[in-house]
């Protein structure tokens, strides 16, 4: 894997990615889609809660995080 972002990123279409924000949040999905701002799509969305994630349903079926938010995205 290259190691540049959006190299990391196309590589990671499709698979399971955590994003971590500014604000603390975290949210765990299937990556669908992203630009060159890094805004994001998730897919089957769940978010964590202490050290569990929701594992019933997912919470979310598709969410876009804006790029400016995103501090980390884990493949």
């Amino acid at each position: 894997m290259s190691g540049r972002p959006l190299d990391v990123l196309e590589a990671s279409l499709g698979e399971r990615v955590t994003v971590r924000l500014k604000s603390g949040d975290e949210y765990v999905g299937d990556l669908a889609g992203y630009d060159q701002h890094m805004n994001l799509v998730l897919e089957d969305v769940t978010i964590p809660i202490g050290d569990e994630v929701e594992s019933e349903s997912p919470a979310e079926d598709t969410t876009i995080i804006r790029g400016d938010n995103v501090v980390s995205i884990t493949p």
